[in-house]
């Protein structure tokens, strides 16, 4: 636990995944999230000190002279800041949170006001309304990571790699992923347009998606032909590692010793919740992922809980894509490190930064990059992703067919 004025709370160390954080249209910037203690240098009951070596004349003379001039559009009489006086105010100051925020040129650094604080939380228990996909600013273009398997997303055709440039009509160009949640965002039964560029296409695109409420299957098992047993994680959530324990025990029981884990498209999740999956296969003691906060505070290391309940005649394969981000990045890296499985499918994301949740007032909070995860090697995840030990590629048309090649070379593999 981490103090600070003798005071001591809790927080949420997070790193979107990636990516991109999990509102209502599904995940923004790779989620990784886990519970740790912060020193946010501040606390809730607002007594920071004021930095000495920083002018804020400036920030309170802007303030007077709006406070002071501006006059809102009769017309924009539904705008939340032309109401009244204090609501202008706590405009304003949510208004200079999220400026601090973006000058530092961070897609994984903002503010989330009351009503995306509000979204964040609930969204990461598996259910909330949207279309349901991963979105990230990947070269300064907003890009999707993932559709989530069976949301209006996947359904209307959208897939990892996408770039979308506009939203309703609205140019995304410069953009923040906090910006673009929110305009994509909405009641479940509405409709949101977003125009798309895919490699290979000779014109942008548009798909028209109606939102719905979404809940999201976490875990879920299956087999393949010749003893192959199959675990697919849809996300690291914090109820996936008991729903993932359970899978574990239909594993053994069904007397198999081969197995294939199912990551793509796993935009992350909670870090303690990979920790916690990685350790069924893990003796103690075991990195599986180091915090490095270059300098700002001491290294935090993530070693395997030790289940370790598997022999070596266990034979894993572990799929993976484009979409898989963040905690599946760190979950794959340190099973192949320990030669547990290899990795089959195509390059992963490649987010290998952490993010922190401080919470500022009871309803807000600040998402923050405070450091990078480096693998068991001390190695950070590669921006172009994790190379899969095995190759492979599977379209949109080979999975319609019923054909996976991807889920075939795993198989192969293990049967080698």
């Amino acid at each position: 636990m981490y103090t600070h004025n003798g005071k001591r709370f809790l927080s949420l160390r997070s790193a979107l995944s990636a990516a991109t954080f999990f509102l209502v249209i599904g995940f923004g910037g790779g989620l990784l999230l886990s519970a740790h203690a912060a020193d946010t240098n501040t606390n809730l009951s607002g007594d920071a000190a004021e930095p000495s070596n920083v002018d804020f004349s400036p920030v309170w003379k802007a303030w007077s002279i709006l406070n002071s001039n501006f006059v809102p559009d009769a017309v924009a009489s539904t705008s939340p800041i032309a109401t009244t006086t204090s609501a202008l105010d706590q405009q304003e100051v949510w208004g200079m949170i999220t400026g601090m925020a973006d000058s530092l040129n961070d897609p994984y650094t903002f503010f989330l006001p009351p009503q995306q604080n509000s979204d964040f939380s609930s969204d990461m228990s598996g259910s909330f309304d949207g279309i349901g996909m991963q979105v990230d600013i990947k070269n300064d273009v907003l890009t999707v990571v993932s559709p989530l398997a069976g949301t209006p997303a996947a359904a209307a055709g959208i897939k990892a790699g996408d770039q979308i440039i506009s939203i309703d009509g609205t140019s995304t160009e410069g953009v923040d992923v906090n910006t673009a949640v929110n305009e994509i965002r909405g009641p479940a039964g509405t409709q949101v347009t977003l125009t798309v560029v895919r490699q290979g296409w000779s014109a942008p695109k548009d798909f028209k998606i109606t939102r719905a409420t979404i809940n999201v299957p976490i875990v879920t098992t299956s087999t393949e032909p010749g003893g192959i047993f199959v675990i697919t994680v849809e996300e690291f959530t914090s109820n996936a590692p008991d729903l993932f324990r359970d899978a574990l025990r239909s594993f053994v029981q069904s007397g198999d010793n081969k197995l294939v884990l199912d990551l793509r498209g796993n935009p992350g999740g909670y870090l303690d919740a990979a920790v916690d999956m990685a350790s069924w296969f893990l003796p103690s003691g075991d990195v599986i992922v180091t915090e490095d906060s270059d300098g700002h505070q001491a290294n935090i290391i993530h070693r395997s809980l030790g289940y370790d309940v598997f022999n070596k005649n266990l034979k894993m394969a572990i799929l993976v894509d484009g979409g898989s981000a963040s905690a599946s990045e760190i979950f794959s890296d340190a099973l192949r490190y320990y030669g547990v499985a290899k990795l089959v499918g195509t390059n992963t994301y490649g987010k290998g930064v952490v993010q922190e949740l401080f919470p500022i007032t009871d309803t807000t909070s600040l998402k923050v990059t405070v450091a990078r995860w480096l693998g068991p090697d001390g190695l950070q995840i590669p921006h172009t992703g994790l190379v899969p030990d095995v190759e492979a590629t599977t379209s949109d048309s080979m999975l319609q067919s019923g054909e996976d090649p991807q889920m075939q070379a795993a198989i192969q593999l293990l049967n080698h």
